[in-house]
């Protein structure tokens, strides 16, 4: 299933995290073209985000694209993931994307892992 941004949209995908996987794709020049966040076990809190470029698309997965740029998230994940917003953050300490998930109750300090 392909959406474009909405306010429905399960997992949402902002401006700045589309221009830095357009970005990364663009000077890899690899085939992968899509980013894809998924939930694993593990981390200091129980769950853990990985992140990972993609050149396939499961059939069951959740496509979101905003400004050229694609994620893609597995019928699992979204389940931990539903309602979430995947964003690139930038500061005085380093530039990351970051997940705001409101189904989390609590987080470790790198922001990589989270419980439920």
């Amino acid at each position: 299933m392909t959406l474009q941004m909405t306010e429905e949209t399960p997992v949402k995908l902002t401006d700045s995290a589309a221009d830095r996987i357009n970005a990364i794709v663009d000077e890899l020049k690899s085939e992968k073209k899509m980013l894809r966040v998924a939930v694993n076990g593990g981390g200091c809190s129980g769950f853990q985000y990985s992140f990972d470029l993609e050149d396939t698309q499961n059939p069951d997965d959740l496509v979101v694209e905003n400004k050229g740029a694609t994620l893609l998230v597995d019928n699992i994940s979204l389940m931990y993931l539903a309602g979430s917003e995947v964003d690139y953050v930038s500061d005085l300490i380093g530039s990351a994307f970051q997940i705001k998930n409101p189904n989390a109750t609590a987080s470790c300090s790198c922001g990589s892992s989270f419980s439920i």
